[in-house]
């Protein structure tokens, strides 16, 4: 194992990939003469020369398609958004093409292609920069979306999507990028999409939470730990597709479950993690599933104010006490 950055294990990713496979390319703003918004592309330019390492306009609508019609060509282009707010500008490229152009060609055409970038609330940016926009993307069948929590599932799971013959949304976190973790030296390190991880094991409530949500799901576990309670966490790592067996499979031991998400609460992953738990362990719940979520307005700019929006462990904890009626 090795200890690196967050943004040096997306880095390593991309390089092994590149050095592997020379249609690969990284593109977007800055990613290139800047060494990337994030310093995430740090170094590439150098290594891989600026038609490998390409620097874009401001017009994600722009370079996405781009991208998108390179894939139809045999290329296996990777997009890096400056945030995914951003995105949005590109939706219809991402949406009505990448996502459906190999189901509507009967398989004739593949998009191998990574849209990647941090995504989810950074601070005070205000409204537009702190959309989540996880379940979004994963309404649309056809796209993969992945959201990571540590530098070591960056790094398994970035390799993973780049090999990928299909679109995959790639969701990073800006407040993660100086976080340092292990990460597995092992050679051509890969992790399968669509395989949760469970963090931690416990018998009286579940948790789940990933991408920043991941780290607020652990402190819950841990106070409640403090309080005699053993809390088990999940960290689904794929939102699309989800692997809710394991989350199952969790419910039908501990009975309850409380989900941590910081999209809106409306139409959220949280909401359909709670509806296909109901669905298929309707008969193992002691208690209603329970979110926590960002609250249900646009994010505000105020400090005290983002604070609050923001799902908290002292919100949590109060939901697993509720759902294990240890209140």
């Amino acid at each position: 194992m090795a200890e690196l950055q967050f943004r040096e294990a997306l880095r390593a990713a991309m390089v092994e990939e590149m050095e592997r496979d020379d249609t690969i390319f990284l593109m977007g703003e800055e990613v290139a003469e800047y060494d990337g918004a994030y310093k995430v592309s740090e170094g590439m330019l150098d290594q891989f020369g600026a038609k490998r390492v390409i620097d874009t306009p401001i017009s994600e609508n722009g370079f996405s398609g781009l991208g998108i019609g390179a894939a139809l060509n045999g290329l296996r282009p990777i997009i890096e958004f400056m945030t995914w707010n951003f995105s949005f500008v590109a939706i219809d490229q991402i949406i009505n093409n990448a996502a459906k152009i190999r189901y509507m060609s009967g398989g004739q055409f593949k998009v191998p292609i990574v849209f990647r970038g941090p995504n989810g609330a950074a601070g005070q940016l205000a409204a537009t920069h702190n959309t989540s926009v996880e379940a979004i993307y994963a309404y649309f069948p056809g796209l993969k979306v992945i959201s990571v929590s540590n530098p070591d599932d960056a790094k398994g799971l970035l390799k993973s999507a780049i090999r990928d013959d299909d679109p995959v949304v790639f969701l990073e976190s800006e407040l993660m990028y100086g976080m340092r973790g292990e990460v597995s030296d092992e050679e051509d390190y890969t992790i399968p999409i669509g395989k949760a991880r469970i963090a931690r094991e416990g018998e009286d409530v579940t948790i789940v939470g990933y991408n920043k949500s991941y780290w607020v799901a652990m402190e819950t576990a841990q106070r409640l730990e403090e309080e005699g309670y053993n809390a088990e966490v999940i960290d689904p790592r794929t939102i699309r597709p989800l692997d809710i067996d394991a989350i199952i499979n969790s419910v039908k031991k501990t009975n309850c479950l409380v989900v941590i998400d910081e999209s809106n609460p409306f139409t959220s992953v949280a909401s359909e993690i709670a509806f296909q738990v109901q669905e298929r362990a309707f008969d193992h719940l002691d208690a209603p599933v329970a979110r926590v979520t960002a609250k249900d307005v646009p994010a505000p700019y105020a400090k005290n104010l983002i604070d609050y929006y923001m799902p908290r462990a002292d919100e949590a904890v109060e939901a697993c006490k509720r759902v294990m009626y240890a209140e």
